[in-house]
């Protein structure tokens, strides 16, 4: 028997319940309460959150409530009951406040247009805190967002005074409050109404007065300074989460610009950077600090997947990779010892050192790094066709000035670690780009969502340097062909593909784990089809390719876990790959004889990529592949002939 579906009762009652019970203590002038005041304040939000929580158990949520005004005016009156608790300084109060009003998101979400008037109340409540801590008086946005402008109006002028006395506290709760919400909304995978999020979002962004924020946050800040912590932290977790959800954005109200919100967003990178960590990275707190940097890494790595960035977007944000992360720029790319042992923040790294703990976090950051830095620079030598929209007709020379400024940040990162300017004549240069492809390739092993984003960009930038060396053959002494010579054999894609193989020690296992994976399937398959076409292109390449005894050596554990009896080896599935000794190259038998594998590397190749093949076949046959793979089965198949033919 299916739950009763929602009335109208039962949603006037959760108002009544947050009116009645909270009145006594919000309508006071004096919102300074005692010790037990506090107490029953907690005790009543306790209330509402699990009887909310009942209701939305018990009912049929997926019998939409019926939307009127009357609902929006009940709304309107409860929503103020728990917005002026988020302005108290008890911070019990303020976090139960704000899980009552996303429980209360939850409950209304069978009813688009109520849940739509609810997310907007809470971004005017959003908008008049930033008004009331800035020194910039504006009005809320209430135009164009699919509810009645005087409801709108009405809620404006009801909230108003409830929030004269909003801190930073507040405004950070109130951030909290819509990231929780669109959490949620990633859950329910409800498009229709991530997209009323999304415009109503928009609008107060775009509203908000953000030039006038330099005053609140133009020092560096402190150690203790929580509000403003606390305010930045949730205001760029809000922003990540925000952009990431904008694969939806082809049915955002049409009064709402994708392009316009996201460049705003651009716009306000630099000022982030600042208020979060100084102009010249000067903050002090190390733990705040690392966490700032890796969320703004994140929101311009996001941003640059949603949005061509236009050359001057580019060139500031190489600036700014140079001003806060010069040191991971510059960073040796060989591992911590040890780093995948345990989970950051796991007590088992209670063993290490603060700055034992300090390097393996920033490995992490130098991973995001190094890929931004990679991706503006190869953005810059080969900009989109839509970017390339943005420049003049006539800018011929701006668009020659970004590939050139793009070729000389790459050839002086690469520069840094391989003596470039030495090699071109040098015998040993093949062993030398190859330790180098090698150590890259090995430092991303570990982070598989962003190890492929590195392998996708590092294709597409030697393909286009490939296409401009032979286009732009002028001295050889000419810079920009010194570069493009240099990426042309670095990033190799036949060489890094067979790399990126042996750091997998041919486990085909672990090839399916990604393809299957719904992290990583779309951009490794991806991958695998890119790659496959140009080994295919490039046959012999591929078959003569080698590594170095030394190089070797030093390859990855990353595989299945392999269990041992007596001589015989079995493969047991895992979701991740667990750390062993590497048996591809070097296997141990039972009494720890040890043998090498001399198979030539495109032996190993071939047998890991046709096992790959019988596998996807096998899945595919019963309807077990998570979707249609018939065109990596082509390539494969095509890979498998020339195999053959052989």
């Amino acid at each position: 028997m299916s739950p009763p579906s929602l009335t109208e009762s039962e949603f006037s009652r959760i108002c009544r319940l947050i009116n009645d019970s909270l009145h006594p203590f919000t309508e006071s002038e004096n919102l300074s309460f005692s010790k037990q005041e506090e107490k029953n304040i907690l005790l009543i939000l306790s209330q509402v959150s699990n009887e909310t929580r009942r209701l939305i158990q018990s009912t049929d949520t997926s019998s939409p409530l019926n939307p009127n005004s009357q609902n929006h005016h009940c709304l309107s009156q409860a929503i103020p009951h728990l917005i002026i608790l988020l302005t108290l300084e008890c911070r019990y109060i303020q976090h139960l406040a704000g899980n009552v009003l996303v429980t209360l998101s939850e409950f209304l979400a069978s009813s688009v247009k109520s849940w739509e008037f609810f997310i907007h109340s809470l971004c005017i409540c959003f908008e008049l805190s930033i008004s009331n801590i800035s020194s910039c008086s504006f009005e809320p946005s209430i135009t164009g967002l699919g509810v009645s402008d005087s409801d709108l109006l009405s809620v404006v002028v009801l909230f108003k005074p409830k929030l004269k006395n909003t801190s930073l506290f507040t405004v950070a709760g109130i951030i909290r409050i819509l990231r929780n919400i669109l959490k949620f909304l990633k859950e329910e995978c409800d498009d229709e109404l991530v997209l009323v999020f999304l415009n109503s979002i928009s609008f107060s962004i775009l509203n908000a007065p953000w030039d006038s924020m330099d005053e609140i946050f133009g020092g560096n800040g402190g150690e203790k300074d929580e509000p403003r912590t606390l305010f930045l932290g949730n205001f760029i977790q809000l922003l990540c989460s925000f952009v990431e959800q904008f694969s939806f954005a082809e049915g955002l109200d049409e009064s709402v610009d994708k392009h316009e919100i996201l460049s705003k967003i651009i716009s306000l990178v630099p000022k982030l950077f600042s208020w979060c960590l100084g102009k010249r990275a000067e903050y002090a707190n190390m733990s705040i600090s690392q966490y700032f940097k890796h969320k703004l890494l994140v929101l311009m790595i996001r941003l640059s997947f949603q949005i061509s960035l236009d050359s001057m977007v580019l060139v500031s944000w190489l600036q700014l990779l140079h001003i806060y992360f010069e040191d991971l720029l510059c960073q040796p790319l060989t591992e911590v010892d040890n780093q995948d042992d345990c989970l950051e923040g796991s007590p088992f790294m209670l063993s290490y050192s603060d700055g034992e703990v300090h390097g393996m976090h920033s490995r992490h950051l130098q991973r995001q790094a190094i890929f931004l830095f990679l991706r503006c620079s190869s953005c810059l030598i080969n900009p989109s066709k839509d970017a390339i929209k943005h420049y003049p007709s006539d800018a011929m020379s701006e668009l020659s000035y970004a590939r050139e400024k793009g070729s000389s940040e790459l050839y002086a990162w690469l520069s840094g670690y391989v003596p470039v300017d030495k090699l071109v004549t040098h015998e040993t240069y093949g062993e030398k780009f190859i330790n180098f492809s090698f150590s890259l390739l090995k430092l991303y092993m570990h982070e598989d969502d962003i190890l492929f984003k590195l392998l996708l960009e590092l294709l597409s930038l030697q393909a286009c340097e490939e296409q401009q060396f032979h286009k732009e053959r002028r001295a050889p002494q000419d810079e920009t062909i010194d570069v493009l010579f240099h990426v042309i054999y670095i990033f190799n894609p036949v060489h890094l593909f067979h790399l990126f193989l042996a750091e997998l020690h041919y486990d085909y296992q672990v090839l399916l784990d990604y393809l299957i994976s719904k992290d990583t399937g779309i951009s490794c398959v991806e991958y695998l089809l890119r790659c496959l076409r140009i080994i295919c292109d490039n046959w012999q390449t591929f078959t003569e390719f080698s590594v170095y005894g030394k190089l070797r050596n030093q390859l990855s554990n990353k595989r299945r876990k392999i269990l041992s009896e007596s001589s015989n080896f079995k493969v047991e599935p895992s979701s991740r790959p667990v750390k062993t000794k590497p048996l591809s190259l070097e296997k141990t038998l039972k009494g720890g004889v040890e043998y090498r594998d001399t198979k030539p590397m495109y032996e190993l190749a071939k047998d890991c990529l046709l096992s790959l093949k019988k596998s996807v076949e096998k899945l595919h046959q019963k309807n077990l592949f998570p979707y249609n793979p018939e065109v990596l089965l082509k390539r494969l198949t095509r890979f498998q002939e020339l195999c053959f033919k052989k």
